[in-house]
């Protein structure tokens, strides 16, 4: 596969990766026990905004990958 095939497949990935990961973080956020505790919000909230990272690096390692000779 090209690179440019992979860059244009990785950003759908990631866009949607980034859309599913932001929904998902907002129905958690809403649960009673986390609107009740000021501390638990800031945890969840510096997870959850940093987690997407982990799932995304593999995407942009497949995407920056070389041509095959």
């Amino acid at each position: 596969m090209k690179i440019r095939t992979r860059k244009l497949l990785g950003t759908v990935a990631l866009l949607l990766l980034a859309a599913s990961w932001s929904l998902m973080g907002m129905a958690v956020a809403q649960t009673p026990w986390l609107a009740k505790s000021g501390v638990l919000q800031a945890i969840f909230y510096v997870v959850a905004g940093m987690g997407w990272v982990l799932p995304a690096m593999p995407i942009v390692s497949w995407m920056s990958r070389p041509d095959a000779s």
